[in-house]
C-alpha cells in the first residue's frame, strides 16, 4: 500500500495553523535567540534587532512549510506542541516570570 499524496485539500486548516501557531512559534523562537546571544534589557542594540527581526523569516519559513503537512489537524497538532517545547523553553531560560 503506497502513502498517501499531498493535495490541496484542507488548505485552510494548514494555512490558519501556519499563520496562527506559527505566528506564536516564531514570537517563540525570537524569544530564544535573544536569550541565546545575551540580549538583556533592550531591543534597540545591534543584538536586540537581529532577535527582533529574525521573527518575519521564521513566520514565512514555517507558513511556507505547514502546507506539507497531510491535513490541517496535523499541522495544528504539530505547531501546538511546537509551540508548547519552545514556550516551555523560554520559560525555562528565565525569560518568563
Amino acid at each position: 500500500m503506497s502513502a498517501p499524496q499531498l493535495t490541496s485539500r484542507d488548505w485552510l486548516g494548514k494555512a490558519s495553523a501556519g499563520l496562527i501557531l506559527g505566528f506564536v512559534l516564531a514570537l517563540g523562537l525570537s524569544g530564544l535567540i535573544a536569550w541565546s546571544i545575551g540580549v538583556s534589557d533592550t531591543f534597540f542594540s545591534t543584538r536586540g534587532q537581529l532577535a527582533m527581526w529574525s521573527m518575519s523569516p521564521v513566520w514565512c519559513l514555517i507558513l511556507s512549510l505547514c502546507f506539507l503537512f497531510r491535513s490541517g489537524g496535523r499541522a495544528w497538532g504539530v505547531l501546538g506542541l511546537a509551540s508548547v517545547i519552545v514556550w516551555a523553553s523560554v520559560y525555562a531560560a528565565g525569560m518568563l516570570g
